[in-house]
């Protein structure tokens, strides 16, 4: 399959500067939080994007979406959830069952204390738009950053739960970020993960969409098209990606040379990452040009590895 001309995309040619962990007291979470902080080591009015991991991973992790973004123009902050490998929690700790509700509080606390964390970076406070904030997350850093842009999850009652919208986000971009419930979970997952049970109806944050069509989760019973949910329900949800061929690991965004990546494909991961920064963009209203040669450089390709549908 061929990659897409990208005109309007610059090469990674900006030097980037990475600092962690930066620690964040939190003694009522057990554990402080510890943060990672890229950015591009030269530039002014950057905007910052908050990523979320998916399940086991940490700040350290998604190196080719982190150094992509970072080098060209954004900063990045990466906050370990408490269901990282690295901090090795059992379903026997009592934090266990709550851990998707402590992630929300999470990306919250990296908003509420964001001079402290930039302050990481000698100067990069000055060098911040703290107007244009994003987020992202894959897997269930999709749910986690999901519910800043306004979805909500029911509760056992049927209703949704609290709206925890953060109006100091302006955008978003979901990665592998999964479905309804219902019927649409196996047993295992309706029982042990009584919090995927999400409604998108109130999410009306601007936020790209991406999904995998061969990414068959075994806590669905429908097929790849389960990953993509949040873009058919949400008003916020103005566009989808469509990665061919792409798993769960989306041609390995979450680290580079990873062992684990089932579908390892630099081509699908140089096309997310450049499709989610010029999205990002456009939709805090930096410029739009990198975004629209993105759909139009798709739409030609002869072979082309994905495609963007849009409201």
């Amino acid at each position: 399959m061929s990659t897409p001309a990208t005109s309007a995309v610059p090469a990674l040619t900006t030097p980037i500067i990475s600092v962690k962990p930066v620690v964040l007291s939190a003694p009522q979470r057990g554990d402080d939080l510890q943060v990672r902080v890229s950015a591009p080591a030269v530039g002014a009015d950057l905007p910052v994007i908050v990523l979320a991991h998916g399940f086991g991973e940490s700040m350290s992790g998604y190196d080719p979406l982190v150094d992509f973004w970072a080098g060209n123009g954004f900063v990045v902050l990466q906050p370990t959830f408490l269901d990282s490998r690295t901090l090795g929690l059992t379903p026997a700790d009592p934090r266990y069952s709550e851990i998707w509700r402590i992630r929300v509080q999470d990306v919250g606390r990296v908003l509420d204390e964001l001079d402290h964390v930039v302050a990481a970076v000698p100067g990069l406070g000055d060098r911040i738009d703290r107007e244009r904030i994003a987020v992202a997350g894959h897997s269930w850093g999709g749910q986690t950053v999901g519910m800043l842009l306004g979805a909500r999850v029911v509760g056992a009652d049927g209703q949704p739960g609290p709206d925890l919208t953060d109006n100091r986000v302006k955008a978003g971009v979901l990665l592998a970020t999964t479905g309804l419930a219902g019927d649409d979970l196996t047993p295992f997952a309706a029982q042990n993960f009584p919090f995927m049970h999400p409604d998108f109806d109130a999410l009306t944050t601007p936020t790209l969409v991406i999904a995998g069509d061969n990414d068959q989760s075994h806590l669905s019973t429908r097929g790849p098209d389960w990953f993509t949910d949040v873009y058919t329900y949400s008003p916020g949800a103005q566009s989808l990606l469509t990665v061919f061929g792409g798993d769960h690991s989306l041609g390995g965004v979450h680290a580079y040379n990873a062992k684990d990546t089932t579908d390892e494909s630099p081509e699908r991961v140089a096309l997310i990452r450049t499709a989610s920064w010029a999205y990002l963009r456009s939709a805090l209203g930096i410029d739009d040009t990198a975004w629209k040669q993105v759909q139009s450089d798709l739409a030609a390709a002869a072979d082309p590895i994905g495609k963007i549908d849009n409201k």
